[in-house]
């Protein structure tokens, strides 16, 4: 599934989870060697995600590998980049376009495979080169935060601190020609609540879709970015409304419930009937 709503992280050390990951409902998963993993555990955890990855499975799954500047990282791509199951790279703390330009050779000169890179930005310096990040290679299919090493580096409290950065990343997406990032995990996988504010928070910011630590949380994140029905119902309204417009020569129109449209709106009511289309008949995440 493109665009995914629903991305569940898996420690790479952890190959008994590996499965119930692909079978929790996740749109996408990830096999993390980087934090999740303990450094007296990178070798093994590397070693079983290469396995795992030997051959295809059910839902895409993506590797975060090491930090880009660290001892892991070669080791890492050179277990997994050929591996037949793996959908893409994950890049964690990349801080310039000049990284991800680096490390799509190195992967170049191991594979003939193309792989996605998924870009982290976790420090001041990234934020402020967001768009050389994301422009950086053809390769590249998103960006996103990781909040916890972000919120550190700009020594922040609470998400109202990350309201600059999360913009900035939306912005530098959109502007790259990439898909709307998806939100960094939320940590207290008890707060069920908390965690669909911050989801509505990041929505309302132009994310799209959030990756989490635990599959209890897959339901929450599913819920939080579908588009209401009668969010759907007003963007066919207005986009059938538009249509009748132009062919009467007009570009604007006054819908029946008195708002004004004009052809600036009809991208985003575009976005939320495909996004529609394309979540009609898929199953709701299981917890």
């Amino acid at each position: 599934m493109s665009d995914p709503l629903t991305l569940l992280y898996v420690p790479g050390d952890r190959p008994d989870r590996f499965d119930k990951a692909v079978e929790s409902g996740a749109d996408t998963v990830i096999l993390d060697l980087e934090d999740a993993v303990a450094a007296p555990h990178k070798a093994s955890a590397r070693e079983a995600v290469a396995a795992y990855l030997a051959k295809p499975r059910a839902v895409p799954i993506q590797v975060r590998v090491n930090d880009l500047t660290g001892p892991d990282v070669a080791a890492d791509l050179a277990a997994v980049a050929n591996a037949r199951g793996l959908t893409g790279l994950r890049l964690p703390k990349v801080g310039s376009g000049e990284q991800v330009h680096d490390i799509a050779a190195s992967v170049a000169a191991l594979t003939i495979r193309e792989p996605e890179l998924h870009c982290l930005i976790e420090s001041a310096a990234g934020v402020e080169a967001a768009h050389a990040i994301a422009t950086a290679h053809p390769w590249v299919r998103s960006v996103g935060l990781g909040e916890a090493d972000l919120s550190a580096d700009l020594n922040v409290a609470d998400e109202a601190g990350l309201t600059y950065a999360r913009s900035r990343i939306v912005v530098a997406a959109r502007a790259a020609g990439l898909a709307p990032p998806t939100m960094s995990a939320y940590a207290n996988v008890s707060d069920m609540d908390g965690l669909a504010a911050s989801c509505a928070r990041g929505r309302a910011l132009g994310f799209l879709g959030r990756t989490a630590i635990h599959p209890r949380q897959l339901p929450v994140i599913a819920a939080a970015f579908r588009p209401a029905e009668s969010d759907v119902d007003k963007a066919r309204t207005l986009l059938d409304a538009l249509s009748g417009a132009e062919a009467r020569g007009s570009g604007t129109v006054v819908l029946p419930d008195g708002r004004f449209a004009d052809r600036a709106m009809i991208a985003a009511a575009e976005r939320t009937v495909a996004l529609a289309e394309r979540l009609a008949g898929v199953p709701r995440q299981r917890v």
